[in-house]
């Protein structure tokens, strides 16, 4: 059978032939093996429409225990402070809240299913204070080797310094925790990779993790000659002083879901404040409509580390507005983003997927009602 072009994609641990009920690619089976099949079929890739009551928590299966290889570095101490110095980790921070508690458990999946040294990596949970301990849990059961911390972050840092914006979810105060990690995590923790929790990767984050900042704060895939007047009201572009903060300077967009950052740069040049700064003036008189990502363009934007686009396959989840189904973007793939209003998961429940959301779905270790019952 030939390989569509999406099979490279797919994780190995699976039968090959998962994408055929997303390309409607016939598969071509043995008799005998047909009806066993069908079982196993069902049970690992439909998904059915999930209702939770507004108290329940998702509830997930057991992630495999993924172990270094010999060649692997040796990792030593298990104390938070001794990882944070070791240079021998990966240190990885994400998000955890409710509301894309699946998307994060999927991404945090993906990144040890192709990790080269899944031993070495930590990661970072920022999280608020509601429904900590159970958050804790579900990680903790889902991933039982798995090395990590978890961090409060206070909403109040943020709560008067946001505004309503186009759509609901880029207003979460969780949404702007990624500009305090300086702040939230350990002072040993020199470098980190920013993850959102709508994205999967299929390469070893161990590429990512070793590029070169060449001095630069952070990096990020970029996209130049970009068109800066989507990003801004007409109130920033009339006043001269907020104009003039981009003069000389090559207008490169980046999706602040997927960045490297050197965290000690960013402390010593105080980038949280001037981050804060561009938060201030927007509430005060409205100078864009786009969350937390106008803020990182006005102060990164045309000086940022240059990473593969194969980094962030970002916008797989549409626009803001309506998440229509979208391609890849040309070349290779290492990460897929489903920035934008369309979450895989919530497609997938619905039984109205787009095509690319199957790549996700591998990822999922959302424990699904059984498909039988004696009731």
């Amino acid at each position: 059978m030939t390989k569509s072009p999406l099979h490279s994609l797919l994780p190995s641990y699976l039968f090959p032939n998962f994408e055929s009920h997303c390309t409607n690619t016939p598969i071509m089976l043995p008799t005998c093996h047909f009806h066993l099949f069908i079982l196993i079929f069902l049970a690992v890739t439909v998904h059915f429409p999930v209702f939770l009551s507004s108290g329940e928590l998702p509830a997930f299966r057991e992630a495999p225990a993924f172990r270094n290889g010999r060649e692997c570095p040796k990792t030593i101490g298990s104390s938070t402070e001794k990882r944070a110095y070791n240079l021998s980790i990966i240190h990885i921070a994400m998000t955890l809240d409710v509301t894309y508690l699946r998307g994060s458990v999927a991404g945090v999946f993906s990144v040890l299913q192709h990790a080269s040294c899944p031993e070495n990596i930590v990661f970072h949970f920022i999280t608020t204070i509601h429904r900590r301990s159970e958050l804790r849990r579900i990680i903790s059961t889902t991933f039982p080797f798995l090395n990590f911390n978890l961090y409060h972050f206070d909403s109040n840092l943020v709560k008067g310094k946001i505004s309503y914006s186009i759509r609901r979810a880029l207003d979460q105060p969780l949404n702007y925790a990624r500009i305090y990690l300086a702040v939230l995590l350990p002072a040993g923790v020199r470098r980190i990779i920013y993850f959102d929790s709508d994205l999967i990767l299929v390469d070893d984050v161990a590429k990512l993790w070793n590029i070169n900042l060449g001095g630069h704060v952070l990096g990020a895939p970029e996209y130049c000659h970009a068109n800066f007047t989507n990003y801004f009201t007409p109130k920033f572009w009339s006043n001269p002083l907020y104009a003039a903060s981009f003069h000389g300077r090559i207008p490169c967009y980046f999706n602040t879901g997927v960045m490297v950052i050197d965290l000690v740069k960013w402390r010593e040049g105080r980038y949280t404040g001037k981050l804060e700064y561009w938060m201030r003036i927007q509430k005060r008189y409205r100078i864009y409509e786009l969350g937390s990502l106008p803020p990182f363009l006005m102060v990164f934007a045309g000086d940022v580390e240059q990473v593969e686009h194969r980094w962030n396959q970002h916008g797989l989840g549409g626009d803001n507005l309506e998440g229509l189904c979208r391609d890849l973007h040309p070349g290779p793939v290492s990460l897929l983003h489903w920035s934008g209003k369309g979450k895989p998961w919530l497609r997938l429940d619905s039984k109205k997927p787009c095509p690319l959301d199957c790549l996700w779905a591998p990822y999922d270790l959302f424990r699904h009602s059984s498909l039988f019952s004696d009731s």
